[in-house]
């Protein structure tokens, strides 16, 4: 079916007090596991490509980018295309005409008159491209190898009053929250602050997101989504079913050089944990160990 846009379904589950899954992709495989784990749980989905995915892949949007909007277009369920995690406005620039209805643009490493300034531009020039855009306010730590923050660390909450001023100045309509949750766990033991979403929630008149999700158990991630949660991000969780199937399929077939034989056990095991995550966001179906 053709793409819908990322603002259309976040809006929708906004609506439903449920959560829409965005998956961060970096190999086609990747695009192939979540395409079908969405159409195994019928649900829709966001494909995300984040910038340092189009650094993998030597600085190019484009090649991934087609991949994720064919599949998109052939997929039985509704799709839309996100470009994440966005720092670079060159990069930025290049978001409409690869197909993506939607950027988060990431500012939040900066200070916060530093961030609100450079969100402002970005949100004003989406928006006469026809995008939605996501902000960060507080930091989800954990990215690019740094250790995430701690609790009480400058940053490493969102603060609900700045949260509703920095959204009225900034125009951007949703908002990343920080919460508890951090980037790049292998396991699932992160704590959220339910009593800070609750406020945040109520605060704001803009769909609110969580990064950071892999690392998030089952019972946090459905009371985040009960609590106002309307996007959830998802990457880590990826890459170690993807990599735990190929290490256990050559672990059993050493002999094995044909890379069509252990990738197609990583893809049906990233589609395995995608249409897991998705029926436990979208409400009708638990979760599955």
């Amino acid at each position: 079916m053709p793409l819908v846009t990322t603002g259309e379904l976040v809006t929708r589950a906004a609506e439903a007090r449920s959560a829409v899954a965005a998956f961060n992709i970096i190999t086609l495989e990747h695009i192939e596991a979540v395409v079908a784990g969405a159409e195994s749980a019928d649900s829709p989905v966001v494909l995300q490509v984040s910038e340092n995915a189009v650094k993998f892949r030597n600085g190019r949007l484009l090649p991934l980018a087609r991949a994720a909007v064919a599949a998109a277009e052939r997929a039985a369920v509704p799709v839309a295309l996100h470009l994440d995690h966005v720092q670079s406005d060159d990069l930025l620039r290049q978001a409409p005409g690869a197909g993506f209805s939607s950027v988060m643009y990431d500012a939040a490493r900066l200070p916060y008159a530093e961030n609100l300034t450079a969100t402002r531009a970005a949100a004003d020039w989406a928006h006469a491209q026809g995008l939605w855009i996501e902000a960060e306010l507080g930091e989800v730590g954990g990215k690019n190898g740094e250790p995430p923050l701690a609790p009480h660390a400058p940053g490493a909450r969102t603060e609900p009053d700045r949260a509703r001023a920095f959204v009225a100045d900034s125009g951007v309509d949703a908002l990343a929250v920080a919460i508890g949750s951090s980037h790049a766990m292998t396991t699932r033991t992160a704590t959220l602050d339910h009593d800070l979403l609750k406020r945040l929630t109520a605060t704001l008149d803009v769909p609110l997101v969580l990064h950071g999700s892999s690392g998030v158990p089952d019972d946090e991630l459905t009371a985040a989504v009960a609590g106002g949660i309307a996007k959830v991000n998802v990457g880590t969780a990826l890459n170690l079913a993807m990599t735990g199937a190929i290490r256990a399929h050559l672990a059993a077939h050493p002999e094995a050089v044909d890379s069509r034989t252990y990738l197609s056990a990583a893809r049906e095991a990233m589609a395995d944990a995608v249409a897991r995550i998705v029926a436990l966001l979208d409400g009708r179906r638990p979760a599955t160990a």
